[in-house]
């Protein structure tokens, strides 16, 4: 049997409650990390489009502290791998969870390391890929990023191992993300794809749309494709399972 190719891409929270007093792994990390079917899961960060921040780092590593599920590890590209083989070390993991920022700069960096094609072979390995934000729209053929401005442009060289485009946090309301992704699907510049609020993830097997899921409360995600007008977009709700309360 094949093994079994999955993707979890989310929309993380882009503000944690200041209650939590120490690092706290998410409902949406946790539901990550159950997709693997591992009794003890390896997870790594791929912090790549935070410049690999330490701060990044030490907060992932922070959220297992006493964990008996998972083991977390990570790969650092600044300013060389952290690991001698890089290829043999990510195909040993059960989930990849790739940390949210400047997609642009991620995309970049991979490329030059050859990471595009080491994580397609992860991926038809059957390692789950996933993340937030930049870790969410990665996987897909594009979507709109703030790499540039807060002004929102869209990026349509993803790695496209979801041959969708993608839309995160898409009830942000500090930036226009919504309106501007279903100006870009309706221009014909982003093919059809799917949305995420924060607190939302996408659970793809193969290339199929399995499950949504959501760890907040009247969060969504949507089906965004072209209209029967020229020049107009639909947005269509995707019904999205609860699976608990968010973390960051």
């Amino acid at each position: 049997m094949a093994p079994l190719r999955q993707i979890f891409a989310v929309s993380g929270i882009v503000h944690p409650s200041a209650h939590q007093p120490t690092p706290q792994r998410s409902a949406l990390l946790d539901h990550a990390i159950s997709l693997t079917g591992a009794t003890v899961a390896n997870v790594c960060l791929i912090p790549t489009a935070t410049g690999d921040s330490q701060q990044v780092i030490d907060s992932f590593h922070a959220a297992f502290d006493g964990a008996r599920h998972a083991v977390a590890t990570h790969l650092r590209l600044f300013p060389q791998p952290n690991v001698a083989d890089v290829r043999s070390f990510l195909l040993d993991q059960h989930l990849i969870w790739v940390a949210g920022g400047s997609v642009v700069n991620l995309l970049a960096v991979w490329r030059a390391h050859r990471l595009d094609e080491v994580l397609r072979e992860c991926w038809e390995a059957g390692v789950v890929l996933g993340g937030g934000s930049a870790g969410s729209l990665c996987w897909h053929t594009g979507g709109m990023t703030d790499s540039f401005s807060d002004r929102l442009d869209p990026v349509t060289d993803a790695l496209a191992l979801l041959p969708y485009s993608n839309g995160v946090h898409h009830d942000l309301p500090e930036q226009p993300r919504r309106a501007r992704y279903l100006e870009a699907v309706a221009a014909g510049v982003l093919p059809a794809g799917h949305a995420t609020d924060d607190g939302v993830g996408l659970h793809y097997v193969g290339t199929t749309l399995v499950e949504a899921v959501t760890s907040r409360a009247r969060a969504g995600a949507y089906r965004i494709e072209p209209g029967n007008e020229p020049g107009t977009a639909v947005e269509r709700p995707i019904p999205a399972r609860s699976i608990g309360t968010p973390g960051t």
